[in-house]
């Protein structure tokens, strides 16, 4: 299977950027892993954001939390990433995700016409 390229929604690039080192490194290997098509090692359905997007879930001391969807063929799309200071997930992060994710859906909807 060949690696599927990364594609950042809005600042979530931004934002993985600002995790601390080791964060950012674990956040990178499991978006690599869910490239090649494998699984993150913690992860869980977000189906309060959507159908298809998944949390990658960071526990460094600090909990930190990379959602994504990687069912669209031509990309792995990173929507939103945060970290996580709750035992909830807050109303303001899924709404972000929410928004990147209509958004996303609207762009390859606009695209697929254009075809």
């Amino acid at each position: 299977m060949a690696l599927k390229p990364l594609r950042w929604l809005g600042s979530s690039l931004e934002d993985v950027r600002a995790f601390p080192e080791d964060a950012r490194r674990e956040a990178g290997h499991e978006l690599f892993q869910v490239q090649n098509g494998l699984e993150p090692s913690d992860w869980k359905p977000m189906k309060s954001v959507g159908a298809g997007v998944q949390e990658i879930r960071i526990h460094t001391g600090t909990d930190y939390r990379v959602f994504f969807i990687a069912k669209l063929a031509e990309a792995v799309y990173v929507i939103h990433a945060f970290e996580k200071r709750t035992r909830h997930t807050p109303q303001a992060d899924i709404n972000i995700a929410k928004k990147r994710l209509n958004d996303l859906k609207q762009t390859r909807q606009k695209r697929s016409k254009k075809k």
